[in-house]
C-alpha cells in the first residue's frame, strides 16, 4: 500500500524564512527541537517567539540586511533559534567548525566580514583568541553564559531583552529569495577554505525536489548529530524541517548517535559511509560470538537474504522457496534487528559524501533496510541525486532529482544545472567563473558514469585520481572501500600510488573494535600504538587487505600497507571535520613511511 503523499503549505514558500514561520503557526504545540535527556525542548510556537525576540536584540547590536553572523556551537537546541534568528534579522549565519584552531576561524570571520559571533564557554578562549588577529574583530555573543557575564560578551539572554517591540513577521517579508541565507566554507582539502553562497531559492528548490521523491510522514523525526559547518547537516536537520516540521533531537557528539537511534528511531537517518560500516561491522561481531546452534541458522539467513537482493537488483526472479526463506528470515531475525538498530520506523535511510561498499549496502538491505546512496555537494545545497524509495540501485546514487540537470563532460565529469545551484563563491569571482560556465553549467570535480536508466554512478573525484607508473588511471576511493569493509578493526586507508609502480597503504585502526578484539585477547595494552606492532593483530590486517584485493583488478591492489600508531580524527591531521582524507597533507605527514613502502626490498 503507498501512503498518501503529504502536502506541506510551507513548501511553495518564496523563502526559508516564510516557510519557517507557516510550519511554526501549523505545529505551535508540537515539539521543534530538543536534546537527548528532553531536559530542553522548545516548541515550534515559543520558539519562533523566541527567533523574533533574539532577531530584534541582533538589530539593536546593529545587524542589518546582508550582514554575515559566525556560530560556533555544538549540536544542540538553541542553535536552530540562533541560526534562524540571524536569517529573520535579515543577517547570513554560518557556522565554524568546532575542531578549527584561531588561524582558520580568523580566516572564515576576515572572509566573510562577520560582525558578530555567537559561541559557548567550552570556545571562548580559541574564539577570543582569533578575534585577536583581526582589526575589526567580531563582537562576541555568549550560549550559556555564566551568571555575572563574561567580560568582552554578551549574554543570549541579554540579547533576547534587548527589543521587545520587533516585528519577526514585517522583517520575514523584506527577505527576498535572492537573499544569502547561509554561507557553507568547503572544508579546504585542497586550499583555503571557499565561502559557497547559498540563497534562500537555492534551498527552497533543493527541498521541493527531495520532497518530491521521498514521501516524508507528517512530524517525521530526525537526529542532529552531524558539524552544522556541513551541508548535509544544515539541509537535512535544519532546514528541510523548517519546511516540513519535523521534530530534531540534537546530539552534541557524533560518537554518541548509534546510542541515540534506538532512543529516537528516527523516520529518516543520513550518514556517512564509516557509520553504516560500523554498524553493519557490530552487527557481524555480534552474529559470529553466538553460539553455533544460535550463529548458523542466522549466518544462513543473511545468506539468503543477500542472494535474494542480488538477484533483485540484477533484474532477475527470485524462486518462490527462496522468498519464503527471507520472509521468515526477517520475521524471525531482522525484524528484530532493525528494532535493536532503532532503525525500524524508518521511511528512507541514506548514505554520501564517499563511495560505500556494495557489500555495505548489500547486507543493509538484506535485513530490510534498503539504504540508498546520494549525491550532492556544498555547492548545490547538497541535493543533486537520490535514489528513491523502492527503486534503490545498488552501486548508484541514483537519479537527478526534479529540477535538476546532469550531464558529462568530455572527460567524465559531472556538470549540474538547476535552481539549486549556488550564487557563487563569496570574494572570489575568478573561482566561481571557472566552475560555473555561461550557461550555467557548474563543474563538479566528480567523475560520474551514466546506467541505461540515467542513474549516476560516481567514480571518485577528478583531482583524486591515481595514475600509476604505467599510465593506469585508478580510484583511490574504490581501492581503500573495498579494504575497510573487509575488516571492522579498520577504521581509514590512504591509498597511495600516483606515479608509483605499484600501490600501497595507510591504515589507521579504529578506536571501538581494536581495543574490544585486545581485550578478548586478554592483552592488558589496549593502545591504538601497542595494537598497531602486535603480530596478530598484523596478521589479521593483512588477511583483510588481501580480502580486499580480491574485488579489486591486479593492478589496483594494495602490496603493502603500513599500521600507523594512532587513530584519525576528524578535523585532525589527516581528515577534515566530515572524514574526508587530507591526501596532500597525509602525503607530507607521512612521507617516510610512504617511501620505506617503495624501498627495495633486501
Amino acid at each position: 500500500m503507498v501512503a498518501d503523499v503529504v502536502e506541506y503549505a510551507a513548501m511553495e514558500a518564496p523563502t526559508v524564512a516564510a516557510a519557517l514561520r507557516i510550519t511554526a503557526a501549523e505545529n505551535a504545540d508540537e515539539t521543534w527541537v530538543k536534546n537527548r535527556d528532553g531536559s530542553v525542548l522548545i516548541k515550534w510556537g515559543e520558539g519562533l517567539e523566541r527567533v523574533d525576540r533574539i532577531a530584534g536584540g541582533l538589530r539593536k547590536l546593529g545587524i542589518t540586511k546582508g550582514d554575515t553572523v559566525a556560530l560556533m556551537l555544538v549540536n544542540r537546541p538553541e542553535f536552530h533559534v540562533v541560526d534562524f534568528a540571524v536569517m529573520v534579522a535579515g543577517g547570513t549565519p554560518f557556522s565554524v567548525y568546532q575542531t578549527y584552531t584561531p588561524e582558520q576561524i580568523d580566516y572564515l570571520l576576515a572572509d566573510s566580514a562577520s560582525k558578530i559571533i555567537v559561541t559557548e564557554p567550552v570556545y571562548l578562549e580559541t574564539v577570543r583568541a582569533a578575534c585577536a588577529a583581526l582589526d575589526d574583530p567580531p563582537q562576541i555573543i555568549l550560549v550559556d553564559a555564566p551568571s555575572g557575564g563574561v567580560d568582552g560578551t554578551i549574554a543570549l539572554d541579554e540579547v533576547e531583552r534587548l527589543d521587545a517591540d520587533f516585528d519577526g513577521a514585517n522583517a520575514t517579508d523584506e527577505i527576498a529569495p535572492e537573499d544569502i541565507l547561509t554561507l557553507i566554507y568547503t572544508s579546504g582539502t585542497t586550499g583555503p577554505p571557499k565561502g559557497v553562497q547559498l540563497t534562500h531559492n537555492n534551498l527552497m528548490w533543493m527541498v521541493r525536489g527531495t520532497s518530491s521523491i521521498v514521501n516524508f510522514p507528517r512530524r517525521s523525526r530526525v537526529i542532529s548529530w552531524l558539524p552544522s559547518a556541513h551541508i548535509a547537516e544544515r539541509a537535512a536537520h535544519h532546514y528541510i524541517p523548517a519546511v516540513m516540521g519535523f521534530e530534531i533531537t540534537s546530539v552534541p557528539d557524533h560518537k554518541l548517535v548509534m546510542e541515540v537511534l534506538p532512543e529516537v528511531r528516527p523516520n529518516w537517518f543520513f550518514a556517512v559511509p564509516r557509520i553504516w560500516e560500523k554498524l553493519r561491522g557490530g552487527l557481524e561481531s555480534m552474529v559470529a560470538n553466538q553460539p553455533d546452534e544460535q550463529r548458523q541458522p542466522l549466518e544462513a539467513a543473511l545468506a539468503a537474504a543477500i542472494e535474494k537482493v542480488r538477484l533483485e537488483q540484477a533484474g532477475k526472479d527470485v524462486p518462490a522457496e527462496l522468498a519464503a526463506t527471507v520472509a521468515e528470515a526477517d520475521e524471525k531475525y531482522f525484524a528484530a534487528l532493525r528494532t535493536m538498530l532503532g532503525l525500524d520506523k524508518v521511511v528512507t535511510i541514506n548514505v554520501g559524501a564517499a563511495p560505500t561498499p556494495v557489500e555495505v549496502l548489500e547486507f543493509f538491505h538484506a535485513i530490510g533496510l534498503p539504504l540508498a546512496e546520494l549525491w550532492g555537494m556544498s555547492e548545490t545545497c547538497g541535493g543533486g541525486t537520490v535514489n528513491p524509495p523502492g527503486k534503490v540501485r545498488i552501486g548508484t546514487v541514483g537519479p537527478a532529482i526534479p529540477g535538476v540537470e546532469l550531464k558529462l563532460a568530455e572527460d567524465g565529469e559531472i556538470l549540474i544545472r538547476g535552481e539549486l545551484v549556488m550564487q557563487g563563491y563569496r570574494n572570489m569571482p575568478e573561482e566561481t567563473a571557472a566552475t560555473i560556465d555561461a550557461d550555467g553549467w557548474l563543474a563538479t570535480g566528480d567523475i560520474g558514469q551514466f546506467d541505461e536508466e540515467m542513474y549516476l554512478k560516481i567514480v571518485d573525484r577528478k583531482k583524486e585520481l591515481i595514475i600509476n607508473a604505467a599510465g593506469k588511471n585508478m580510484s583511490p576511493a574504490n581501492i581503500e572501500a573495498q579494504i575497510k569493509t573487509a575488516s571492522p578493526l579498520i577504521d581509514q586507508v590512504c591509498c597511495i600510488g600516483d606515479g608509483r609502480p605499484y600501490n600501497t597503504a595507510l591504515i589507521a585502526l579504529d578506536a571501538d573494535f581494536a581495543p574490544q578484539w585486545a581485550a578478548k585477547q586478554g592483552l592488558e595494552d589496549l593502545s591504538i600504538a601497542s595494537l598497531s606492532r602486535n603480530p596478530e593483530l598484523l596478521e589479521i590486517i593483512q588477511a583483510a587487505v588481501d580480502e580486499g584485493n580480491t574485488h579489486l583488478a591486479r593492478v589496483e591492489q594494495i602490496k603493502k600497507f603500513k599500521l600507523l600508531p594512532s587513530e584519525w580524527e576528524p578535523g585532525g591531521d589527516e581528515l577534515t571535520p566530515t572524514m574526508k582524507l587530507k591526501r596532500k597533507p597525509i602525503g607530507a605527514k607521512y612521507a617516510a613511511e610512504i617511501e620505506a613502502l617503495y624501498a627495495p626490498e633486501t
